[in-house]
């Protein structure tokens, strides 16, 4: 089994990974003293596909348990969805002494997490990603969120888990589609953590959409390793964490003018390019590196496709990221491998052609 340690001040955490981790599930929660009444929040595809393994745990643990069934999808993504939760919490009578655990991909553990942190003011709370993406970011660092007003996680807390648990065996039944979206994200790392980890990445692109496992495992324990150093550094995103939203406000404001039809992680290769040409634009990242670096988002061109989108929508939605201030938008662009910079103002004109552009390279 492997391990990664998120040594937060006040609230340190362990990252587990490890195939056929879940079936150690109750010895796990049982060795580390965790609260005995658990609410799992579960998304129903996952429920579907594992429902034996799921009963066989629930079945054998020796506390209360109720199952939250959640259908994963950012409309979802709410208070509606959210109330529906404590509805549940208070009329099956949890209280403080209850352990949440997030069954599911990020959209499940981010709002399952968003009510843990609410309910009873903070009770316990466990992630369980079963999606690549969820497992490479989205379960670690604490931030959990609901969509509010077409603006994505714009309501939400930082919280940090009791603990993640990564199973491999769930990445076995994710559609290819899934497969992308996590691929979208660790993309992302390619930029922020160094060369070799880029090379890597490309050289060997086609065994992490075949999942195999030995090349899966130490992809997903690196991008861990990296999130979590970010994490401890900067929890709260004062400013070393921002460089992990590279790609993403483009990406949030062209799910949200796309009525979600094309998925997070599929956004954020679209957002990656986006950044990729503003930094070109802006002079910033030099066109010899531009170059070279476009090569890796594009190698997943063939699995993403826009028809129409409007450009000026997407800037407005940009406008309203919670990552703004002042009432403008905040870039995060790069200059090389590793080398990233925050908090960067733009010209609307530039930024317009980005989005133009970056997207046109995946239009129909």
């Amino acid at each position: 089994m492997k391990k990664v340690e998120v040594n937060i001040p006040g609230k340190d955490y362990s990252v587990l990974i490890e195939q056929h981790l879940f079936d150690r599930l109750e010895k796990i929660i049982l060795s580390k003293k965790s609260n005995k009444n658990l609410f799992i929040v579960i998304d129903r595809k996952v429920l579907e596909l594992h429902r034996t393994k799921i009963i066989r745990f629930v079945s054998n643990f020796p506390g209360k348990y109720f199952i939250h069934e959640f259908e994963s999808d950012e409309s979802n993504k709410s208070f509606t969805s959210a109330e529906k939760m404590y509805n549940n919490l208070i009329a099956q009578k949890f209280g403080r002494d209850t352990l949440m655990l997030a069954i599911g991909g990020g959209i499940t553990g981010d709002i399952a997490g968003f009510v843990a942190s609410t309910f009873a003011r903070g009770i316990q709370f466990i992630q369980i990603p079963t999606t690549l993406l969820a497992s490479v970011d989205s379960s670690i660092g604490g931030k959990t969120g609901i969509n509010f007003s077409e603006t994505k996680n714009i309501i939400g807390t930082f919280y940090q888990p009791e603990m993640v648990l990564i199973d491999t065996g769930f990445l076995k039944t994710l559609p290819e589609e899934e497969i992308i979206c996590g691929i979208g994200e660790i993309l992302k790392y390619a930029f922020l953590i160094d060369q070799k980890f880029f090379v890597t990445l490309r050289n060997n692109l086609s065994k992490l959409i075949k999942l195999d496992a030995s090349f899966t495992s130490k992809i997903i324990e690196s991008c861990i390793q990296f999130k979590g150093d970010v994490v401890v550094a900067d929890e709260k995103e004062g400013s070393l964490r921002k460089i992990l939203n590279l790609g993403h406000t483009f990406a949030h404001a062209i799910e949200i003018e796309q009525n979600y039809r094309i998925k997070h992680g599929k956004a954020v290769i679209v957002g990656l390019v986006c950044a990729l040409d503003l930094s070109r634009r802006m002079e910033i990242l030099d066109k010899k590196l531009f170059e070279e670096y476009l090569q890796l988002p594009l190698l997943l061109r063939n699995f993403i496709s826009i028809d129409k989108f409007d450009a000026d929508h997407i800037y407005e939605v940009m406008q309203r990221d919670k990552k703004g201030l002042n009432n403008s938008i905040k870039f995060v662009l790069i200059n090389s491998i590793g080398e990233i910079l925050v908090d960067v103002e733009a010209e609307e004109s530039e930024v317009l052609q980005s989005i133009q552009q970056g997207i046109g390279y995946f239009k129909k």
